[in-house]
């Protein structure tokens, strides 16, 4: 029989097989405990080469990690098990974590198609597919950090949108610790102010935001703190800023809404620019715009064209496709990245789980960045 019990060095909650004398710890914590197996040829000037000269898989340097990885998947299939994201050990925010995993299920910032509150367990589910590792980085995020998914986040009054997201702020306030790195699923992009609110500290952050909408709506068209609106509810109370705020992919037939990104100076890179300039001038430009500030990085799956995502609630045709979305991320490797979530995956209008995977693919993404980043201000501290 399997139960769940705690582990003596991490307190986290691994799978373990009775019936033997020591019983069979799983292969998650396993890698989880490896603390101080990092990958040097990440804290060693990666972010100054480009990916063509990374190291290439068949080097010595990354075949146990393929041989770790294949040996985790044949005892393992993604169809079973109880789902984490990624297959990284399920947690407790108190365990010493320097990456968290979190999900929102909620939703009620929405005004249009309900359903993104079931967002986290599909991304959940979608994320077992993958090995874990990104060929193209050459990033294995469970080897280098220590990452764990702390479950949902605890809200108490989910009926009531303005005390919900309270209840979000004082959660990540309190319970995520201090020099932890938040990666999130959504749940609606309301979810993502308090976030930002719980994150700021001292000075505004900078924020990369991929969307079809500017989400800079004022308030009286809807609620204060709807989806519509979150980026401007966190630029008027100073936990970013908007001269280094860049929103990509913006398109529509709602820009008469969004004034307030081109007043404020935010900088909004429409879908059309996007293809004129190409992706690759697109992350010179993030780069340019954000600088070595904190960055907090979020992700609405509708940036995405409805072919490559049409489980989400307010789809906008004309959008990039999930190969340039990636591209941009990955060359954002190396960022001060401080967070970031993907939100507005709504899986009852997806009948194949295609936006949950895309959704899953993004998180990768992130947490290959969070990875990165944790381990590159690890080497140097």
């Amino acid at each position: 029989m399997v139960f769940l019990k705690a582990d003596s060095k991490i307190s986290c909650l691994i799978p373990v097989t009775y019936g033997s004398e020591q019983g069979r710890e799983s292969d998650h914590s396993e890698i989880f405990n490896k603390k101080k197996n990092i990958c040097d040829h990440h804290s060693n000037g990666l972010q100054d080469r480009p990916m063509s000269e990374h190291t290439t898989p068949s080097s010595p340097d990354t075949g146990q990690r393929r041989k770790d990885l294949l040996e985790m998947a044949k005892k393992t299939p993604p169809f079973s098990g109880i789902p984490t994201f990624f297959r990284a050990p399920f947690c407790s925010p108190a365990d010493p974590l320097e990456i968290a995993l979190i999900g929102i299920p909620y939703d009620g910032g929405l005004s249009d198609r309900t359903g993104a509150r079931e967002g986290p367990r599909s991304i959940r589910a979608a994320s077992l597919l993958p090995f874990g590792y990104n060929h193209q980085t050459r990033i294995l995020p469970l080897e280098i950090c220590l990452i764990g998914d702390v479950g949902d986040v605890q809200i108490n009054d989910w009926l009531n949108h303005d005390n919900a997201i309270e209840d979000i702020y004082q959660w990540y306030r309190t319970t995520i610790k201090k020099g932890v790195l938040p990666i999130t699923a959504g749940g609606d992009h309301s979810v993502t102010y308090p976030i930002l609110k719980a994150l700021a500290s001292g000075e505004p952050l900078a924020l990369i935001h991929f969307d079809s909408h500017c989400d800079t709506t004022p308030e009286g068209l809807m609620s204060r703190f709807s989806h519509a609106s979150p980026f401007l509810n966190a630029a008027e109370i100073g936990v970013i800023d908007p001269k280094k705020t860049i929103q990509i992919g913006i398109r529509g037939t709602s820009e008469l809404l969004w004034d307030y990104s081109y007043e404020s100076g935010m900088r909004v890179v429409h879908v059309e620019e996007f293809y004129e300039i190409g992706w690759k001038q697109v992350i010179h430009e993030i780069k340019r715009i954000v600088g070595d500030s904190p960055v907090y990085i979020t992700v609405d799956i509708d940036v995405l064209d409805p072919a490559y995502a049409p489980g989400t609630g307010t789809p906008e045709v004309g959008g990039i496709t999930t190969f340039e979305l990636q591209q941009v991320l990955r060359g954002l490797t190396g960022v001060n990245f401080v967070g970031g979530d993907v939100v507005e995956v709504s899986p009852p209008y997806d009948h194949a789980g295609i936006t949950a995977l895309a959704g899953a693919a993004i998180m990768f993404e992130l947490l290959c960045i969070g990875a990165y980043s944790v381990n590159t201000k690890r080497a140097v501290q």
